[in-house]
């Protein structure tokens, strides 16, 4: 048995507001979820949802982790970056350059987000959500293969890149250098596994490398995991 991707969930303080952010950028469905109060269905071949959890804490530094949509056209990019800022997103600076063709932007909280350009190759195969990228080691993206059954895609060097069988979404990861981790991250994994197979899955995962955050189970009977990196993600059990 393996986990399932379940979700990418992010930290919101107002989860209604962000899900109508992505919802009306992605073209997805508002779900109702007993994990979140807000969730998003996927209408395209991602086969994961988008959860909006509730905190008090605002965002003040830059995220290690974030989502890249793809442009078929140059018209295609500008539509996509008219409708972020329609829907209440803004133009951020991460240090970009003018040549590297992407528009940088953050949603209504702040949280950063990439338009490609027409043309992008490492994305070619993809749609629309074309992936996550995240702030990762080498061995981090080797656990996530691992845990969730995904093949590796991209294997060069430090950087690696996993994608589910039946498409969607790559979910990839740099390589060093590495941002610092100021603590929890707003966005993070959800996974999930029947409730008859959790102990043995949660055992897989720390003979894979991750380690568990807290002695026993949240309220809801999910459980607080590391990966390798020491990223936080979340076990769900069904």
């Amino acid at each position: 048995m393996t986990v399932r991707l379940d979700a990418l969930t992010v930290d919101a303080l107002d989860p209604h507001r962000l899900a109508r952010f992505w919802g009306g950028l992605l073209g997805w469905t508002p779900v109702a979820d007993p994990h979140a109060p807000a969730s998003l269905e996927p209408t395209d071949d991602t086969t994961f949802r988008l959860r909006f959890l509730p905190t008090d804490a605002p965002k003040t530094t830059q995220n290690r982790m974030h989502v890249e949509v793809t442009s078929e056209t140059p018209g295609h990019q500008d539509r996509t970056v008219a409708r972020a800022l329609e829907l209440g997103g803004r133009h951020v600076d991460v240090g970009q350059r003018p040549e590297e063709g992407h528009v940088v932007l953050a949603d209504p909280e702040g949280n950063e987000l990439c338009v490609l350009g027409a043309g992008n190759t490492w994305l070619a195969d993809c749609g629309f959500f074309g992936d996550v990228a995240c702030d990762g080691t080498h061995a981090v993206g080797v656990f996530w293969s691992e845990a969730l059954g995904w093949p590796l895609v991209w294997d060069e060097g430090e950087e690696t890149a996993v994608r589910s069988p039946s498409g969607g979404p790559k979910i990839a990861w740099g390589g060093p250098p590495l941002m610092p981790s100021t603590g929890r991250d707003r966005l993070r994994f959800d996974v999930a596994v029947p409730a008859a197979e959790a102990d043995a899955e949660l055992a897989r995962l720390e003979g894979l490398g991750a380690r568990r955050l807290t002695d026993g189970p949240d309220a809801d009977g999910s459980w607080r995991v590391a990966d390798v990196d020491g990223t936080e993600f979340r076990l769900l059990v069904d």
